[in-house]
This record gives structure tokens, sequence and C-alpha cells, in this order.
């Protein structure tokens, strides 16, 4: 199984940018996908994106312009960037993992992100 660490959340300032950081163990065919959701208080949990292992990615639309995905994978790490911060950004953050597409998914630990109004 794989476990996910995540780190690098914080505070920072509108228009600010800031990177996550996700490092996968354990059997690496699971995680050949590796994503990112986020969580707004009192609301549910968004998707922002995925990366596989063979560098495909997909956005969420909400997300795509101001965040990008990327993923180091001899070090078995995914990234998030995400510039020109807003508060509405303001959330908990997960790394996820999957074998495939839609498979079973592994979660990190949150990790908060706090844009200030």
């Amino acid at each position: 199984q794989a476990q996910l660490v995540a780190s690098g959340g914080g505070s920072v300032q509108a228009g600010e940018s800031l990177t996550l950081s996700c490092k996968a163990s354990g059997s690496p065919f699971t995680s050949n996908v590796m994503g990112w959701y986020r969580q707004a208080p009192g609301k549910q949990r968004e998707w922002l994106g995925y990366i596989t292992k063979e560098g495909d990615i997909s956005n969420a639309d909400s997300v795509k312009d101001r965040f990008t995905i990327s993923r180091d994978n001899t070090e078995r790490m995914v990234f998030l960037l995400m510039t020109n911060l807003e508060h509405d950004d303001t959330g908990e953050y997960f790394c996820s993992a999957e074998r495939y597409v839609g498979g079973v998914r592994r979660w990190g630990q949150g990790i908060q992100v706090t844009v200030p109004s």
C-alpha cells in the first residue's frame, strides 16, 4: 500500500504562490496516478487534478490557470504549484494515489493552506 506524506502548507498573502509536495512510499504501482484535492471549511472535498506516471495531466477547470501539477518519478513525489492565491483557496489540501484512474484511492494527511482575506 502507498503511504503518502504531504508537506508545504502554510499561510500566504493573496497573490502569492505556494508549492505543496507529497511523497509516496510502499508499492510503486499504487502511485501510478497521483493527484490533489482540497476541502474548504464547510464544503465537500474538491478534486484539483492528477498526473500519471507517464506525465498525462488532468486539471479541474476552476484552478487550471493558476495551479500546476508535476511529479518526480525517481523520488516518487507529486507537487502542486499554486500561483496567484486567493482567499477562496483556503482549505485543507490532500494528495492522493491510485493504481489507475478510478482505482482505489489512498490519501495523504491533510495540510492547511490559509490565504487571509
